[in-house]
């Protein structure tokens, strides 16, 4: 029976970097692991711990010495390792010496490419004593450490000073030095609480002593849970509910080894300033967590998550109380400044901000903006006045004093000057919702207006961009052109908006006239449309359907998504395989025509066959039935009429021979080809579902 053992490493080291805990604990455990998988060691059940001043694992039920294994080497080619007389070379002796036999003890191997000698061994399994050290030292060589560091006398070089090391076979110390430290059983506790040694008798017991005497909650996950329990149980006592970032949450647990969630408060006169930036204030700077009433606005109160469980816990909440306040105190103080001048006020500084140096400065684009976005509002069923005023003002905040000292109130500080300046609503919640949306999966702007705003703003910005030259190539995207393009998407096929994108792109082309290169529309309208294949795969559609689409690339982007789900319906149609077959078929035979060759009507008069005659008529027939309906957009309804096609267009193919050799008759048939490949490319190029 294989001996097994519990193996216990942690690497103690000072405070490690908080964004990058737990991807460094993942990783060191990982690479070791990979490496035990790779020496075909059996193992059980991996447990990753982490905290600020340790990297720890344990892999239960390890093996602790590989199999030994049945190998054949193969030596020499028989034809190299003997003479003509049949006597051994000196190539056969040394592979002979080499695996311990004698020359005529060898075997052969037959191969494709001849005849070798070749012994079969056993290769002794070697013993995980002796694998470890290479382990973990090529897993911490391989971490992913941007910049590392040495300190004291040593020549080793970590992201942190490392200080103690601990691998544990169950009770056994492994023999090993790491980092220029050598192992032991040997861990330590809370920096405050239980500063001292902390000597670990097996394996198993290391969480548990951890906790029970070293006052540090090793299990990553655990300590999270416990941070977000504490903290809403510390919000509801404040008289609200906390609210928990979860990119906070995971930064403070990476800050705190014995988390205590403490509750603070700060003056109600600071309730005054918009809450985004006390929010802000209060996540960014301090990794306070905010405490919000049952209408979702804040109180005067924050919890705090102390890594001490203090004699006096009022004396750490007065200390963070006294900190907050004057972070507090300069938002106040930005808001207060900014709001004693008017958003046209703030907008006009614009003037002197350049956005792009052939593009003019910040106040030009918005500029062009407004009148772009009053045009789209327009077709929206939006008021065109305020999508003018939205625009003008929508850049305004980023002169403020506010949004230079907290980024991230950019347009929602205009919001607020907005308001202050009794401007309508729609107008106030355009600053914000004209940003929208940020990433992926952001929400859209709600209103005309904010939709009018944040489609010119982009439209502009891709046209310009593309107009000067400067393509996005590679990762390189210093504009986020990529993120302009499916915004643009998403809120014109999200929120049902059937606009031209080919108009509206030529006409933000002609605000900006000879600045701009001819092929500026164009390019950004390829670019836009290059981004519907990554829109739609993210949304699980077929790759052929996509491209079925794109082969006819209808200028409104609401358009292709009704073209794209209806050709995805009609492929779970019987009839789709054949109509796709036989619409490459046509493509294909068109294709090496030529267009010019091939007359644009069908002559009855030269129809001979019983299958092209009832081909033509049907095709007539299903012509004016989708018309209408392709007019109104219903591709579904026009696919399930083309689906009829299926039974007439198979017997037009057994039964009649395109290329005939009377010149009129081939081309004849190849014009009724093409009238049934125009009539399916009213909706798709199905051919690409083949």
């Amino acid at each position: 029976m294989t001996d097994t053992a519990d193996l216990l490493v942690e690497l103690g080291t000072e405070e490690l970097p908080p964004a990058s805990l737990k991807s460094l604990a993942d990783a060191f455990a990982g690479e070791v692991l990979r490496q035990i998988d790779e020496a075909e060691l059996a193992h059980g059940e991996l447990e990753v711990f982490a905290t600020p001043r340790r990297l720890a694992f344990r892999i239960n039920a390890l093996q602790t010495k590989q199999q030994d294994r049945q190998i054949e080497r193969r030596g020499p080619a028989v034809q190299a390792a003997f003479d003509e007389q049949g006597a051994p070379t000196r190539a056969a002796q040394g592979f002979a010496q080499s695996v311990g036999l004698k020359v005529e003890d060898l075997g052969r191997l037959e191969t494709g490419k001849g005849t070798w000698l070749s012994a079969q061994i056993t290769e002794k399994g070697r013993e995980l004593d002796e694998m470890l050290p290479e382990f973990l030292a090529r897993s911490v060589q391989q971490l992913p450490i941007a910049k590392r560091m040495r300190w004291g006398r040593r020549k080793a070089r970590f992201v942190r000073p490392a200080h103690w090391l601990v691998v544990l076979l169950d009770e056994r110390i492994v023999d090993m030095r790491l980092l220029e430290l050598s192992a032991s059983r040997v861990s330590r506790g809370h920096r405050f609480h239980a500063p001292g040694s902390l000597s670990l008798a097996h394996a198993r017991e290391y969480e548990q002593r951890l906790e029970d005497e070293g006052h540090v909650l090793v299990d990553h996950d655990r300590r999270r849970e416990t941070i977000r329990e504490q903290v809403l149980a510390a919000g509801k006592k404040a008289g609200g509910s906390a609210s928990i970032d979860p990119a906070l949450l995971e930064e403070v647990t990476a800050l705190v080894e014995w988390p205590v969630a403490l509750a603070g408060r700060f003056s109600e006169d600071f309730l005054r300033v918009p809450q985004e930036a006390l929010i802000y204030a209060m996540q960014e700077h301090q990794k306070y967590f905010p405490v919000l009433d049952e209408n979702g606005r804040l109180l005067n109160a924050f919890i705090t998550v102390s890594n001490i469980e203090s004699r006096d816990p009022r004396a750490v909440i007065h200390g963070n109380e006294r900190v907050i306040r004057p972070r507090l105190a300069d938002a106040a103080f930005f808001y207060d400044n900014d709001c004693r001048k008017p958003l046209a006020e703030h907008a006009r500084r614009l003037e002197g901000v350049v956005f792009q140096e052939k593009l003019g400065t910040v106040a030009d684009k918005c500029a062009r903006i407004a009148h772009l976005a009053e045009q789209v509002s327009a077709k929206i069923g939006g008021d065109p006045a305020l999508a003018r005023q939205a625009g003008e003002l929508c850049k305004a905040d980023l002169s403020t004093e506010m949004v230079d000292e907290f980024a991230s109130m950019q347009g929602i500080m205009g919001y607020y000057l907005a308001r202050n300046d009794n401007l309508d609503e729609e107008v106030a919640r355009a600053m914000p919702e004209h940003y929208l949306p940020r990433f992926a999966t952001d929400e859209l702007p709600a209103t005309p207006t904010g939709q009018a705003v944040a489609l010119a703003d982009r439209i502009d910005t891709l046209v310009g961009i593309f107009g000067i030259g400067q393509t996005p190539t590679g990762d390189k995207d210093p504009y986020a052109l990529r993120r302009a393009a499916l915004g643009i998407l998403r809120i014109l096929i999200e929120k049902e908006l059937g606009l031209n994108l080919r108009e509206l792109l030529t006409r933000a082309a002609e605000q900006l006239g000879d600045r701009l290169d001819g092929a500026a529309v164009e390019s950004a309208m390829d670019f836009i449309q290059g981004r519907y294949r990554a829109f739609y795969q993210d949304r699980d559609v077929p790759a052929p359907v996509i491209l079925s689409v794109l082969a006819v690339a209808p200028d409104a982007p609401l358009d292709f998504d009704r073209r794209i789900h209806a050709v995805e319906k009609f492929r779970q149609r019987a009839e789709a395989e054949a109509l796709a077959a036989a619409n490459k078929r046509v493509a294909n035979i068109l294709a090496k025509q030529g267009g010019d060759a091939i007359p644009n009507n069908v002559d009855p008069k030269l129809l001979q066959e019983r299958e092209e005659k009832a081909l033509n008529d049907v095709i007539g027939q299903v012509e004016k039935k989708t018309a209408p309906l392709a007019e109104q957009g219903d591709y579904g309804a026009v696919l399930e009429a083309l689906a009829g096609l299926r039974e007439p267009v198979d017997r037009f193919f057994d039964a009649v021979m395109v290329m005939a050799e009377d010149e009129a008759l081939r081309n004849n048939r190849l014009a009724l080809l093409d009238r049934l490949r125009r009539l399916f490319l009213q909706v798709a190029d199905i051919s690409e579902l083949g």
